[in-house]
């Protein structure tokens, strides 16, 4: 049952989703030089904004350690003055991309010569509901920009003060630049009220993209009235296949498991092939135990664990679904290949699964039987990532199969209309 929201918050998001939609309807009308000019001009505010944000930032941080936020989503949380940078050279990256607005999908001439298109279309208002990533705030903000959609976001409290800073200082440049700032929005009071009153408000927002955790996710999912695209879970594996070149498997399992714990790209579980665990197991437990990984492991990967001097726990049924973001991994000894696509689809969340193999035919065998939004043969799985695929900033890697899977970037928050031209044919 879901819960009532109070009736000022509801009115205050439907407010800002009545504003926001005026804000597409503008958009629209935006030509890509105007498009990308606002972009450039939201990136220079950043940059000059840097020591602002990051004031805003150490607020966030200070209250953080003093709630005990967890140490992976503090990393997630902070802003530096080189991230925010970052954050602002991706916004002219996106300028540098195709803009999808106008694209023609199909077209045709019909036999009595009415002529039909299929066109890339904005979204018009689209919400994002996501955690302690302030970073999320300019993508988004960025690639709705260039897609031509009105934003509404809702970050988690942990980064309400970078947030506002954020916002305040890209909503002060559109202004600048003759666009209407409620092109993007920020949903900052009401709590779990605006972010219900906000998946919600059905008729006003068109698309809801939530970014964080199982719990939050799984929530908009369930409670949400408003279409949604589900992202980002990532309890993903690397299978270790008994061809597999010995420093590749290594630099693989070690790259995507240590690379960067706190994203959803980084591995959770590896399986090692058993003709192949002797070979390639000492190597790996050592570069994880330089890591300082802790290895949830099975019977026959407890020997190779300790041999490394890395931390060991027998692995349990519950962590074959964890989704750790930590110094930690499941890993187990596999029969054969059979073995491991069987545990895989058992466990997979549909986000990144990675093969180390040098047999052309194994590796056919998991791109082809393996269900999930990207599938890597002999590369890390840090590489599902809208940046690294070429996309520029990304809004999320959508885990469904419906309109958008893998990283979403500027085509994905786009839907299309049909353009029917004729000359007075009557059916």
């Amino acid at each position: 049952m879901t819960a009532t929201i109070a009736p000022d918050i509801a009115e205050h998001v439907a407010a800002v989703a009545r504003g926001a939609r005026t804000a597409a309807r503008e958009l629209a009308l935006l030509t890509r030089a105007q498009k990308d000019a606002a972009l450039g001009a939201l990136a220079d505010a950043l940059d000059a904004g840097a020591d602002q944000v990051v004031a805003a930032n150490v607020e966030d941080l200070e209250r953080g350690r003093t709630e005990g936020l967890p140490e992976n989503l503090l990393d997630r949380l902070a802003l530096d003055v080189e991230r925010v940078h970052a954050v602002a050279e991706a916004l002219r990256q996106v300028a540098g991309l195709p803009d999808p607005v106008g694209e023609v999908v199909r077209g045709s001439t019909l036999a009595n010569g009415l002529q039909i298109r299929q066109l890339r279309v904005p979204m018009g208002v689209v919400g994002m509901i996501y955690e302690a990533r302030p970073n999320v705030t300019v993508d988004a903000a960025g690639l709705g920009l260039k897609s031509g959609n009105a934003v509404i976001l809702r970050g988690g409290s942990a980064a309400g003060s970078s947030n506002a800073a954020l916002v305040t200082i890209m909503r002060d440049a559109l202004e600048q630049q003759g666009i209407n700032p409620d092109a993007v929005n920020l949903l900052s009071d009401g709590g779990r009220d605006a972010a219900r009153a906000l998946m919600t408000a059905r008729g006003l927002v068109d698309l809801v993209i939530p970014r964080g955790g199982a719990s939050l996710i799984q929530t908009v999912v369930t409670e949400s009235t408003v279409p949604v695209i589900e992202t980002g879970v990532g309890n993903c594996h690397v299978y270790v296949d008994a061809s597999a070149d010995t420093e590749m498997a290594t630099a693989i399992v070690t790259n995507s498991k240590t690379h960067r714990t706190s994203v959803c790209n980084a591995a959770e579980s590896l399986l090692v092939h058993q003709d192949a665990a002797a070979r390639v197991l000492p190597g790996i437990m050592a570069e994880l135990a330089a890591a300082g990984v802790t290895v949830r492991g099975d019977d026959r990967m407890r020997g190779y664990a300790e041999a490394a001097g890395a931390a060991y726990q027998p692995v349990t049924d519950a962590d074959d679904d964890t989704e750790f973001l930590s110094l930690d991994i499941s890993a187990r000894v596999v029969d054969d290949l059979d073995a491991a696509l069987a545990h895989i689809q058992e466990h997979t969340s549909g986000h990144t699964e990675a093969i180390v193999t040098a047999d052309r035919a194994a590796a056919r065998r998991f791109t082809t039987e393996i269900d999930a939004a990207a599938v890597l043969v002999n590369a890390s799985t840090r590489f599902t990532d809208g940046g690294e695929f070429g996309f520029g900033a990304e809004i999320g890697i959508s885990t469904q199969k419906l309109h958008a899977r893998g990283p979403m970037a500027l085509p994905e928050l786009t839907t299309t209309k049909w353009v029917v031209e004729g000359d007075g044919q009557v059916r």
